[in-house]
């Protein structure tokens, strides 16, 4: 990334996840860019992340971060901040304090000035929080990233993306036709999205809802290509993923099917413009599973089409 700013303080966050972990802590980022200005901000993640942080306005840099099992590289330059936006003690604090730093702002008691940990707590409004402790100014709903300099693959797309790291998240493929054979019924443009070891599966979604090939994408687009998709999308929809995390920084309408995770804690912003579907009462919690969550199974294409018609509607009378 960029090295404006090189001869700034240096304020390392730590934030080492995936996609939507990035983007559910951008409204902390511009908190900590708003309340320390004279810092250069160092964002430690995934590399693979580069091309989505680079949308990030608040950050200057990006260093790579391997989870929490490798020390930071940081060979002489020192931190004056420190910033774990990553979770708590004891292996991220460690991390961080590892590298030295003059200060680190952390939840209690790994900063003893820091806010106490709340369990169930919205996930924005987390490291919001945390942000906050320390005088800096920040908003939950602060959430928007820059578009890509990169034209989308497919224009106004309605986008079904059947892909999701756990088998806990992924909501059948029959259903997941449905949806897409009813859009593309309707003559929208439909494109079915995954990541490129899910490919398999998109093919068997666009296949079963009658789509041609060439709307199948996953595995065709970089980062850049993806954002730049979510970012033109007419309606996205999807299982709790960084697409629709992606959805939410662009605002674009999306239909957002919940499993094991609370919508409490990783939901949407209340804007309208997301509609979150899911059945609290029958959800099992458990991520790390190949079983879709009785929580996702109980959500049916009809709930689906009749949520995200309501979407368009709304979104064609802002137009």
């Amino acid at each position: 990334m960029s090295a404006r700013g090189a001869d700034r303080p240096m304020l390392l966050a730590l934030r080492a996840l995936k996609l939507g972990d990035l983007l559910v802590a951008v409204p902390a980022l511009r908190g900590l860019r708003r309340g320390f200005p004279e810092h250069r901000i160092v964002l430690a993640t995934s590399s693979w992340l580069a091309p989505l942080v680079e949308l990030v306005d608040a950050v200057d840099e990006l260093l790579p971060a391997n989870g929490l099992d490798d020390p930071l590289d940081l060979p002489g330059r020192p931190v004056d901040l420190a910033v774990n936006l990553h979770g708590r003690g004891p292996e991220s604090t460690r991390l961080l304090a590892e590298t030295g730093p003059r200060r680190l702002l952390a939840h209690a008691p790994d900063s003893p000035e820091g806010p106490q940990w709340i369990e169930g707590m919205q996930e924005r409004e987390r490291w919001v929080r945390l942000v906050r402790a320390w005088g800096a100014s920040a908003d939950a709903a602060d959430v928007g990233i820059a578009r890509p300099g990169t034209d989308p693959a497919v224009g106004e797309a309605v986008v079904v993306h059947v892909g999701a790291f756990h088998g806990a998240r992924r909501w059948p493929v029959e259903r997941f036709a449905a949806v897409a054979r009813a859009f593309a019924r309707g003559g929208l443009p439909v494109v079915v999205t995954a990541g490129p070891e899910e490919r398999k599966r998109a093919e068997a979604v666009a296949r079963a809802a009658g789509l041609p090939d060439a709307a199948v994408l996953a595995g065709r687009l970089d980062l850049a290509g993806f954002a730049a998709l979510i970012a033109d999308a007419r309606l996205v929809v999807s299982a709790d993923t960084g697409a629709a995390h992606l959805a939410t920084a662009y605002a674009r309408p999306s239909v957002v099917l919940f499993g094991p995770a609370t919508p409490e804690e990783w939901g949407p912003p209340d804007t309208g413009r997301h509609v979150v579907l899911t059945d609290p009462s029958v959800r099992r919690g458990e991520v790390f599973t190949d079983e879709p969550d009785p929580a996702l199974l109980a959500v049916g294409a009809d709930d689906v089409l009749a949520a995200a018609e309501d979407l368009l509607a709304r979104a064609a009378t802002r137009a």
